[in-house]
């Protein structure tokens, strides 16, 4: 047999970098934290990234225009951009608008990036829900108005991203005068998808923001299910589809974050069929309500929202995330030689089962034991 081990790991290394790089970290107290944190941890793991996607999450970013839309918007055109405006303008009082800070010289041909306060028009809502307002508005943009792409839309929050390795991008945006309680990072090695700027992560829609590593073969299932509800995925990533999953399972139809963890990391059939207690036939209820947001192939996510950062992998756990807690942080990360750059002492450190969420809020840091109780109980229900 053709020994293939030096044509596909020329350095004889022993590590596995296993696709994109992602990382988190959140400071439940709600104390800010500059934007070098995720940068460091991020950069550490270049090798998991070729340049073509990088970018950065950040909550707690505009304390002086909290209950306003942040929006970052992308233009390739400067038409675009007048389309766009127009169009925010009949639906939302534009309270400032600006070029965002940017250096030109950190990534090669960079796209025109703007940023807006606004609030929704009072006049324009109607017995409309706002958050549903502001996520149809945002869905038009990216989908009916050319060379226009909204990275972000919420309150207090903002997404920088684009085509470059995580720290090109982070000197493209000037991150350095950024601080945030909550920070997401990802190094992108795209697969079969392109690299571009509106397809790098993270995604976002109103205050969900997304970073991915592996990828989702159910995308094309996932993609009709949430047409159904409106949602139109034209970014060309099949990471687009697990922001609008948790929007609506979360936002729209009232279910927590664990239970949502449930629908899109669901267990296995023949795991449910070895209990017969109420939480088995909840879990197989959610199997056949929303089976076509069930998350296949080989991932880990972190997703965010305000006061909120997740962290999960798929069911058998084909992709690695650490998690780690110093004092009020918690920190998930592909490696956790990341974690230790930027915080050497930890208080704990485990690896969370697949398929099981972990789930920091402003107020509570989670531990290893309550993963592990988690599975106590499960094991004794079988």
């Amino acid at each position: 047999m053709r020994e293939v081990t030096r044509l596909n790991n020329r350095y004889g290394d022993d590590k596995v970098s296993d696709g994109c790089s992602i990382f988190g970290v959140m400071d439940t107290s709600g104390a800010v934290m500059p934007a070098d944190v995720a940068i460091r941890a991020i950069d550490l793991m270049r090798d998991r990234d070729n340049g073509l996607g990088g970018g950065f999450a950040a909550y707690g970013l505009y304390p002086e225009h909290a209950d306003e839309y942040a929006f970052h918007i992308m233009y390739t055109s400067r038409q675009g951009q007048r389309d766009t405006e127009e169009y925010l303008a009949e639906s939302f009082t534009l309270l400032q608008s600006e070029p965002m800070e940017t250096d030109p010289t950190a990534v090669p041909n960079p796209p025109m990036m703007q940023r807006y306060f606004a609030s929704v028009r009072p006049d324009r809502l109607a017995h409309m829900d706002e958050a549903q307002f502001v996520a149809d508005r945002t869905m038009h943009i990216n989908t009916n108005i050319t060379d226009s792409f909204v990275f972000s839309g919420g309150k207090n929050l903002g997404v920088f991203k684009g085509v470059g390795h995580p720290f090109d991008i982070a000197r493209f945006f000037r991150l350095e005068r950024y601080s945030g309680y909550l920070w997401t990072a990802h190094g992108r090695f795209p697969t079969n998808t392109p690299g571009w700027w509106g397809g790098a992560h993270p995604f976002s829609l109103l205050d969900w923001t997304v970073v991915h590593n592996g990828e989702i073969s159910s995308y094309g299932i996932n993609k009709r299910f949430l047409e159904q509800y409106g949602y139109v995925c034209s970014l060309q990533t099949d990471t687009e589809v697990i922001a609008y999953a948790v929007d609506l399972l979360v936002r729209r139809h009232g279910l927590s974050m664990e239970t949502a963890a449930k629908v899109i990391a669901a267990p296995f059939w023949s795991d449910l069929s070895m209990t017969g207690g109420p939480d088995s036939r909840m879990q197989q209820a959610l199997r056949i309500t929303y089976g076509g947001l069930l998350l296949n192939g080989p991932f880990t996510v972190i997703i965010a929202r305000a006061g909120e950062m997740v962290g999960l992998t798929d069911r058998i756990r084909l992709r690695p995330l650490v998690v780690a807690s110093q004092g009020t942080k918690l920190y998930l990360s592909s490696e956790e030689s990341a974690i230790r750059l930027v915080s050497p002492e930890l208080d704990d450190v485990w690896i969370p089962m697949g398929g099981q969420p972990v789930i920091a809020r402003l107020g509570h840091v989670p531990t290893s034991d309550e993963q592990w109780s988690m599975d106590e109980v499960r094991a004794s229900a079988h």
